[in-house]
């Protein structure tokens, strides 16, 4: 019991002299109003992962927008800077569309740097009657 007592003696003078040495080198106060940040989110979240359709005919979208294939290059190469070595892609084709255009999107994830790319399928057994996923 003595021996809890002393520690906890010794801990609180130690805390103490650090908090006096702040103060008198001024680094305990902060002499300025800081911002409220409400929708600030911490920098160990990851990034949203970038999902890319593809359809019957070959089209891009991302995000509901159409785009071509030197606009979705441009967006991977921002992502890419947006988010350094995080950025995710799931390629998401058509049963119908070619591959080619299944492997150029993948070609362009290689050229903006992005390896952590996977393409999505729909395990058999899991589709509607009407051929919906």
């Amino acid at each position: 019991m003595i021996d809890c007592v002393f520690q906890l003696l010794l801990f609180f003078m130690v805390s103490s002299h650090f908090d006096e040495e702040a103060l008198k080198s001024d680094e305990g106060t902060l002499g300025a109003v800081l911002p409220e940040a409400v929708a600030a989110m911490p920098m160990v979240m990851r990034p949203r992962e970038m999902i890319i359709n593809i359809n019957a005919r070959g089209e891009f979208y991302v995000g509901g927008d159409k785009h071509s294939e030197a606009q979705l290059a441009e967006r991977l190469r921002r992502s890419v800077v947006d988010n350094p070595g995080n950025q995710t892609v799931v390629i998401r084709g058509d049963e119908q569309a070619d591959w080619k255009h299944i492997a150029r999107v993948m070609s362009l994830c290689n050229q903006a740097k992005i390896s952590d790319y996977r393409v999505a399928v729909v395990p058999d057994g899991e589709r509607m009657p009407d051929g919906q996923p």
